[in-house]
């Protein structure tokens, strides 16, 4: 079975949320989706027991909603990977074997979960998996990559892409053949299929990180034991919003997460980055 969490943030309701959790609810190893809302409350325009209403106005029986989907709205913005903890938790407890992390801006086929859901199951060596990710214009995103160094991260911000054009295309793992599976150290957080137990033998997400490193930190923390892949039989579409490159303040809080994220592995000296990056 399966659980799903997605975290949100002063969510597009109509346009985005519903959509995908109408898809969601069709996904036949499904056992719960968990909807983390961080929204201040002040904020929020709708809640929970509205969005089921509409689920249910869309022909969703009132049993299915109900069973299937828990609305839990945290009371405030604490962060991507502490908000999916939560869920994570709950998988942990009720020993649900698989716990796909993603985005509300994800467009994914329900088939394509029970596919995959099912090719885990049957490889039980593997304890994260990331499908080919593509833009809504069908051109692909490299979202599996290499664990970066200093220069990789802070380099594609600041300095100019012919500058760094060659590292950058080694850190997207560009210079692979990507249309076979990968065992990479570090796939995105925009949709995380997890073996439960490979999650919390990892420790689960490190709380530290309000956001933007806490998939990486994860991916490379189960990789010491488990085959984390990116495996493009199936395609799913991400609306990458890239929010630091737009807004200044969540730069700065791209910037302060991720010198958390070097002073935990280190910035020059990290062995284990060049030992998983041997790919």
């Amino acid at each position: 079975m399966l659980n799903i969490s997605i975290v949100l943030y002063r969510p597009a309701w109509e346009q985005e949320v519903l959509p995908l959790v109408e898809e969601l609810l069709r996904v036949k190893n499904l056992r719960k989706i968990y909807l983390l809302d961080n929204t201040e409350p002040s904020y929020s325009p709708k809640d929970g027991l509205t969005a089921q209403a509409v689920l249910q106005q869309r022909g969703l029986t009132a049993q299915a909603v109900s069973r299937k989907l828990r609305y839990m709205p945290t009371g405030e913005n604490m962060g991507y990977g502490r908000a999916h903890n939560i869920a994570l938790r709950e998988s942990a407890y009720y020993k649900t074997e698989l716990h796909l992390v993603m985005n509300s801006d994800i467009r994914v086929k329900a088939e394509d979960i029970d596919a995959m859901h099912d090719w885990m199951l049957m490889h039980p060596e593997v304890g994260q998996l990331m499908p080919k990710v593509l833009n809504p214009d069908g051109t692909q995103q490299y979202l599996a990559k290499r664990l970066p160094s200093p220069i990789d991260v802070f380099g594609r911000r600041f300095l100019p892409a012919w500058m760094i054009a060659r590292r950058n295309r080694r850190y997207e793992l560009r210079d692979m053949d990507l249309e076979k599976p990968v065992n990479a150290p570090y796939l995105s957080g925009c949709f995380m299929l997890l073996r439960t137990k490979a999650a919390v033998e990892a420790g689960l997400f490190d709380e530290r990180y309000f956001m933007y490193p806490e998939d990486m930190d994860l991916t490379r923390t189960i990789h010491r034991n488990w085959l984390t892949l990116y495996y493009p039989a199936w395609t799913i579409v991400h609306a990458h919003a890239r929010s630091s490159y737009k807004d200044k303040h969540m730069l700065r809080v791209h910037i302060r997460n991720m010198c958390l994220y070097f002073n935990k592995w280190g910035w020059l000296f990290d062995k284990e980055r060049h030992t998983f990056n041997s790919l």
